[in-house]
């Protein structure tokens, strides 16, 4: 893919990935980044048992995910800003992981953060998520989203219990939990066993 100017976009490969979130690391400090740091290993870690699934790609995603906090501390603008960050360089399947990582029900009211965005933004997201038909990797970033803290990998209760005490309880909360659960039954299907025996140090506590 090139520029309108002819020039090569960048490739996003694993090297410049790392390169992008050390970046944003520096722009916008906090546990977010360590926080992506275990979701791309665990989205690595769980791909690689599934034969459908590229473990490189799936790291990337996972890596990526919420680089739009790069652009400070918001809530749900992270999403837009990581999409249009992305998009710029050709990254388009970060740039679409972007948004559904947090839309496991492609529905704009059913995120747990507030819409920080104009209202066009929020039409955007709307038609986006209307128009987007979700594969595996969506969902295994949607998964390993909820299997990272930023002090290591977790199993879902604890994650689902972070994020509601920093967020609350939205009324969309009961089907985005179920929805989760769903995904890693159907991930535990695939590889024939639990998807915490691939990651090392998953516990309760918070």
């Amino acid at each position: 893919m090139k520029t309108e100017d002819g020039e090569a976009l960048p490739p996003l490969t694993r090297e410049r990935a790392e390169r992008e979130l050390e970046t944003a690391g520096k722009m916008n400090p906090g546990g977010w980044v360590a926080h992506s740091k275990f979701c791309a290993l665990a989205c690595e870690k769980i791909a690689e048992k599934i034969p459908h699934l590229d473990a490189g790609t799936a790291y990337v995603l996972g890596l990526m995910h919420d680089v739009g906090r790069r652009e400070g501390v918001f809530q749900e603008k992270h999403l837009l800003d990581g999409y249009r960050y992305c998009s710029r360089f050709g990254w388009t399947q970060a740039a679409r992981i972007c948004i559904t990582h947090a839309f496991m029900i492609p529905d704009v009211t059913a995120g747990v953060g507030r819409l920080d965005v104009p209202a066009e933004d929020v039409a955007f997201l709307k038609r986006y998520l209307e128009s987007v038909e979700y594969d595996d990797y969506d969902r295994l970033v949607q998964l390993c989203d909820g299997l990272a803290l930023p002090g290591g990998f977790c199993f879902l209760e604890t994650r689902i219990l972070d994020v509601a005490l920093r967020y609350g309880v939205p009324a969309c909360s009961l089907a985005r939990w179920r929805r989760l659960f769903e995904i890693k039954a159907r991930f535990e299907e695939i590889i024939g066993g639990s998807l915490y025996d691939l990651l090392p140090g998953a516990k309760l506590p918070l």
